[in-house]
């Protein structure tokens, strides 16, 4: 990932124990892991004062119900973003489309189209629950997408 050097050391601990290839596998549905282990991360000073990468923390280890705690607090359109992406974890999926609706203008989302949260949604709806590999790593890949951008904004 590519992530500044403060954020990228809180995060080590959590990236080294849960590779991005290996978290996230399921498209629906959620069975929290690593619970304590992002706890500790988050305690780092580069990550307090930054709930836009805690709720991205939670996610990435299937903690669906406190990113939504964290991302319904966060009121701008990442906060919505986060949002939109929990519900669709949750298959809460006219709820993700209502948050993906406020995010539309999102400067990720200006400068990479190709994330296209509506259709994600769409996709994963479709599946009925499959967890298809390449829709996997669509996930897995919007969140870096986010991720990374968060960190990036001081």
């Amino acid at each position: 990932m590519n992530l500044p050097a403060e954020i990228a050391d809180a995060c080590a601990p959590l990236f080294g124990a849960l590779p991005l290839d290996q978290t996230m596998h399921r498209l629906v549905g959620s069975r929290p892991h690593h619970v304590e282990l992002v706890e500790r991360v988050l305690e780092h000073p580069a990550l307090t004062d930054r709930p836009e990468l805690a709720a991205g923390l939670w996610l990435y280890v299937d903690d669906l119900d406190r990113s939504h705690t964290i991302s319904q607090g966060i009121d701008d359109a990442t906060g919505s973003y986060w949002h939109g992406i929990m519900h669709r974890r949750e298959g809460d999926f006219s709820n993700s489309h209502y948050w993906m609706r406020r995010v539309a203008a999102h400067p990720l989302l200006v400068s990479h189209p190709e994330l296209d949260p509506d259709g994600l949604i769409d996709q994963v709806a479709t599946e009925k629950g499959l967890d298809s590999p390449a829709l996997v790593e669509r996930q897995r890949n919007e969140w870096m997408t986010l991720f990374e951008w968060c960190a990036s904004q001081s």
